[in-house]
């Protein structure tokens, strides 16, 4: 009896340990003695969104309550509140809980402008990404850093843990096919923080003529007590790229739970396809399908929601798959890399394989989303030829083994094995 109660105590024991060893993840907005001191008496604009949290509490209202001056507010896809549909034109406005000016920076103005950053001293940027190359934010975060270089503004970037950071996997995008859903020669999942990402645009001189040059003046110029930096990133703590961090905000409305999240880089391909990729329904991105599938397959009825005002096959029944589960389940599935084994298999069962994909008016398939997503003209003509999923990853080298390469020179944390 003694010796069965001392072998449940040693279990208790080392539960308890373990708990007390998983340190809580820390974002860079949370560790405010970073950088509230070089905000002090300064005019501050600040790019965020709904994810902007420090704890239970915005950025903004954190700020504010600490006496920082926050003049202007910039917006990316989906707005500054985060309830916009993917794509949805998004105009400047007036905060109503804050009474400050908001900037949207989606669609033809997303590069803040000289107006736009008139009287301000210093730049910053807390918005939480999801890893993945078409996900829209990578591409503000490169049009914020432009402005913050070409006009001469110190930048500070509050980086946030990557949900999809413990891997990299994907076709290169290549430089034909840049669109705002992929600017840089990088894979679908690139496996970087905001703030790495932002340090390798930056030392690959990727961002814009005027803003490299800048970059690299202020590199090596000397720091003053008035100038004590130009750019900088405020590092996460307790994170590195094993780990499995859940999003405690949604990033977007059609990514609700960190199991779209896992799935998004796999299951995205399917909006530059006719079939349903899950928008109208609880579970986006876990469930894709179309009406012409076989009936035999998982069904499903998307209908118009807050953040899916409009998209495919609305008020229809879909037949296709349902990748949903426990997070647990969903990282089983995903195992690491994109899983191609969808699109396959749904083209293979599509009836009428001319409508599969999305074709532009212009019947070009160079110009098309697909295209666009994939970052090359070739992924949809393996698909199409039966291309087995080995021979597809094949051709993704050896791009993508230059990029690795690439990568390891910005890591800000440990690196996954």
């Amino acid at each position: 009896m003694i010796k069965q109660k001392f072998t449940l105590f040693l279990g208790l024991l080392v539960l308890t340990l373990s708990a007390f060893s998983q340190k809580r993840i820390i974002p860079g907005a949370e560790r405010l003695d970073q950088y509230l001191p070089l905000l002090k008496g300064k005019n501050v604009a600040l790019f965020a969104n709904q994810t902007s949290m420090v704890g239970n509490t915005h950025l903004v209202d954190t700020l504010m309550k600490r006496g920082i001056k926050i003049v202007r507010i910039f917006g990316p896809e989906h707005g500054f509140r985060g309830n916009a549909d993917a794509g949805e034109k998004v105009g400047n406005s007036i905060d109503k809980e804050t009474g400050i000016e908001v900037v949207s920076l989606y669609g033809k103005h997303s590069k803040p402008s000289a107006e736009d950053l008139k009287g301000v001293d210093v730049m910053l940027f807390d918005i939480q990404d999801v890893g993945v190359r078409f996900y829209t934010f990578i591409s503000s975060l490169q049009r914020y850093m432009e402005a913050a270089f070409e006009n001469s503004i110190p930048l500070i970037i509050l980086d946030r843990p990557n949900p999809n950071g413990f891997y990299v996997d994907g076709p290169v995008l290549q430089e034909k096919y840049k669109s705002f859903v992929g600017m840089q020669p990088i894979p679908i999942v690139y496996g970087l923080t905001l703030g790495e990402y932002a340090k390798m645009l930056a030392g690959e001189k990727w961002l814009s003529d005027s803003a490299n040059k800048k970059y690299a003046y202020y590199r090596h110029a000397k720091k003053t007590v008035d100038s004590p930096f130009h750019f900088m990133v405020v590092k996460c703590l307790n994170y590195d790229h094993n780990s499995k961090y859940v999003l405690p905000v949604k990033p977007s409305p059609n990514l609700p739970d960190i199991q779209s999240v896992y799935l998004y880089p796999s299951t995205c391909f399917f909006e530059g396809t006719t079939l349903s990729e899950g928008r109208g329904t609880s579970t986006p991105f876990q469930v894709f399908g179309a009406p012409s599938l076989p009936k035999n397959l998982y069904s499903f009825t998307p209908h118009p929601t807050e953040g899916a005002k409009s998209s495919k096959h609305y008020g229809e029944v879909c037949y296709g798959w349902n990748l949903s589960g426990t997070p647990d389940e969903v990282l089983h599935t995903v195992n690491q890399q994109i899983q191609l084994k969808y699109i396959l298999e749904a083209y293979r069962l599509f009836p009428d394989k001319e409508d599969f994909f999305i074709v532009p008016k212009s019947g070009n398939m160079e110009n098309s989303f697909f295209d666009k997503l994939a970052g090359n003209n070739e992924l949809w003509q393996q698909i199409k030829n039966g291309v087995s999923e080995k021979d597809i990853r094949k051709s993704w080298e050896p791009a993508l083994s230059h990029y690795k390469m690439i990568r390891k020179k910005y890591l800000l944390y440990k690196d996954f094995k």
